[in-house]
């Protein structure tokens, strides 16, 4: 059977997480992926390491770059740059991520490209944009820190705390397989292609969300909080008589039931606790009647009776257990035998794990 996307080329000029996330989900929906990579070293996350699967390949380079094939040119010489412009010439789609300028002294730029493909979807990712912040390097870690995700994450405003995943560069990956669909559209209805740009910074600030909305709609500048969140209560981690849980009451209802599964159904009737908005200013006195009915019993018998009623709650795992926990629920999350399937279903054109990561030669 074949996929969404079967027929299309991608030349995947990109490397690090946020280019090759985006192509290897393309991949997955069966477009032909060529990979460039540099001859002898390819990728800088083939050696990042460890951990290493059972073949010794650094896991972080393979979660990234199945259903790819590796191109290995030198863009320093005539014929790795000729190899490269025949590749454009044929391909659907192009993704870069090169530091500023690289692209336009290779030749291999927007401009160049189109004209040696008119129909080409030529998608750019960058740290910080094309123009003011072209020439400042575009790490996850950077943007996390100068976009602000930092300053909201972690115990305290004393504590700013990385993400425990490249969220950047991920969030990026997604917004560019978005902005890759949508011009194919466009050049299917037209018969041209297009310049698709995308940057981490850009990126963050659209991907936090409520906490950028605070800012932009009511100039209200967000702070790390731990585990609470600025706008709901109780929805945070709660000790119980043996290890904590989460809660996560989204409406008035759930928290009705909460009251009522811990035996308080006078915190309903309660002015610092009877709405959300009430909750949330008493957050720390609501903390403390939670959990010195929470320390009665253990997680999973709360758990168990929390859910019972419809509230929302849960154990805090670690990936071993997440992994568990959606084999349980038949979601299939490890394909091909050790790959993290793809998340998305389809009743017509699943996604499919043909190619294995490209090896080093």
């Amino acid at each position: 059977m074949s996929g969404a996307l079967s027929g299309l080329v991608i030349a995947d000029f990109s490397r690090v997480l946020a280019g090759p996330y985006a192509t290897m989900l393309l991949g997955d929906l069966d477009a032909e992926v060529i990979k460039v990579e540099r001859p002898g070293r390819g990728d800088d996350t083939r050696s990042w390491g460890p951990p290493y699967n059972e073949q010794g390949e650094s896991t972080y380079f393979a979660g990234l770059n199945r259903n790819k094939s590796s191109l290995f040119l030198d863009l320093k010489k005539p014929e790795g740059l000729a190899a490269a412009r025949d590749l454009i010439t044929r391909a659907d789609v192009l993704v870069e991520n090169f530091t500023s300028g690289t692209m336009d002294r290779l030749g291999l730029d927007y401009d160049s490209a189109i004209e040696l493909n008119p129909r080409l979807v030529y998608c750019s990712i960058t740290g910080f944009g094309s123009s003011g912040g072209a020439t400042l390097p575009g790490y996850d870690l950077l943007v996390q820190a100068m976009g602000g995700l930092m300053s909201i994450t972690g115990p305290s405003v004393d504590e700013p705390t990385k993400s425990g995943v490249a969220f950047v560069d991920v969030v990026t990956g997604l917004h560019a397989v978005y902005g890759i669909l949508a011009a194919l559209r466009h050049r299917d209805l037209t018969g041209q292609g297009q310049h698709v740009e995308v940057n981490l910074l850009s990126s963050l600030l659209s991907g936090m969300v409520n906490q950028s909305a605070a800012y932009a709609g009511a100039h209200v500048i967000p702070h790390s909080m731990g585990n609470d969140n600025p706008s709901i209560c109780p929805y945070s981690v709660y000790a119980t008589a043996d290890r904590p849980i989460v809660l996560a009451v989204g409406n008035d209802g759930q928290f009705a039931k909460l009251a009522m599964q811990v035996g308080a159904p006078e915190w309903v009737d309660d002015p610092r606790f009877e709405t959300n908005p009430a909750r949330v200013e008493h957050r720390e006195e609501l903390r403390q009647e939670i959990e010195s009915r929470l320390e009665t019993r253990n997680a999973a018998e709360w758990v168990d009776r929390l859910r019972e009623v419809g509230v929302p709650c849960g154990p805090i795992n670690d990936v071993a257990q997440a992994f568990a926990l959606a084999t349980d629920l038949g979601l299939e999350p490890i394909a091909a035998g050790s790959q993290v399937a793809n998340p998305v279903r389809f009743s017509a054109t699943p996604p499919s794990y043909r190619l294995p990561p490209p090896w080093l030669p």
